[in-house]
């Protein structure tokens, strides 16, 4: 069983190495863009996932790492000039320290309590961002010049940006995949399972839970850069909102919390949808495909709590699941 997983891991992470040729074939620009934006999601779902996934903490203010992450890399390229490379991981760093700031401050919370304070926080965050303004330009935002270059993290065209976010989704991915068969890792899976169990058997759950926010906080603002340095433009309402970390917690939760490949199925399923749902219903029914994730989320919860990854793992054993289940009904109705 254990050759089993680690082989099904392996495969993962070789999967997730493909993206990173995906220019080599294809050159037509929207299409790039396209793959852009499910490697990016599923780089921020499997940032959340570090957290969320493995150690349990339901954050829903995520944005607040990633808008981290972008507004310090852009101020310090426009201010001072430091090369985004630089800015990203001064980013990541202010970010995990936000991080273990609010966690030592709330991860004595469980459940909706901790999930409200982080939505808290993110929500804080975002009104000082939209009150300084003469350093984060308000609710306009930030825009910054076009200057293709490496050292700038700005290309002439959209393939090396779909490199660079491929690259950042295998790190992610990489960490994940060290940070399940650590030590930390199995210290995780403890703790999520039962953890007054995990407590007892000597595990030291508040700096567990400290260490993965934090670094699930780092590389969720790694993406943050990564974003302001593709789209050119940054602004609370994008990069802090509430929608954001919902999307982040969702992609993962429908994909599979708690496994390296989860998060990038969960965007492999909903940025199309989300794409094919808003060009369709752009004039009508603008908020469709909200609805559409609500009533995705629901039957997941009802019909495969394990996501998307329990099906891709044991396709036969998700479907004697689910008849056992359907029958199981079906004799509870005969009964009524």
């Amino acid at each position: 069983m254990g050759r089993t997983v680690d082989r099904f891991a392996a495969l993962s992470l070789l999967l997730l190495v493909l993206p990173l040729f995906a220019p080599l074939f294809i050159s037509d620009s929207y299409t790039l863009h396209f793959i852009w934006k499910i490697l990016f999601w599923a780089a921020l779902a499997s940032a959340w996932n570090l957290a969320g996934g493995y150690a349990g903490q339901f954050s829903l203010g995520h944005a607040a790492f990633f808008g981290i992450g972008a507004y310090t890399s852009v101020l310090l390229y426009l201010k001072l000039g430091i090369s985004p490379w630089i800015g990203m991981l001064v980013g990541g760093a202010l970010a995990a320290g936000f991080a273990l700031l609010i966690g030592a401050l709330t991860l004595r919370l469980r459940g909706a309590f901790f999930a409200l304070a982080t939505i808290a926080f993110a929500e804080v965050l975002r009104i000082a961002v939209v009150n300084m303004r003469d350093l984060t330009g308000g609710a306009e935002g930030l825009s910054i010049p076009f200057a293709p270059g490496l050292g700038n993290m700005m290309f002439s065209g959209r393939a090396g940006s779909v490199v660079l976010v491929a690259a950042l989704l295998l790190a992610i991915a990489v960490v994940t995949f060290i940070v399940e068969r650590s030590r930390l890792g199995y210290a995780l899976a403890a703790l999520k399972e039962d953890e007054e169990a995990a407590e007892a058997l000597g595990v030291d759950t508040i700096r567990v839970k400290l260490i993965s926010i934090a670094l699930s906080a780092f590389v969720s603002a790694l993406g943050g850069t990564a974003y302001a340095f593709y789209i050119l433009l940054i602004e609370p309402s994008t990069v802090l909102s509430i929608g954001m970390s919902v999307e982040m917690a969702l992609m993962a939760i429908i994909g599979g919390m708690g496994t390296v490949l989860g998060p990038a199925i969960g965007a492999l399923l909903i940025v199309p949808l989300s794409e094919y749902l808003r060009a369709e219903f752009a004039g009508s029914f603008q908020g469709l495909y909200l609805l559409v994730y609500g009533a995705i989320l629901i039957l997941m919860v009802m019909f495969m709590p394990n996501g998307l990854m329990s099906v891709v793992r044991d396709p036969r054993g998700t479907l004697r699941r689910l008849t056992l289940r359907r029958r199981t009904e079906r004799g509870r109705k005969g009964d009524a």
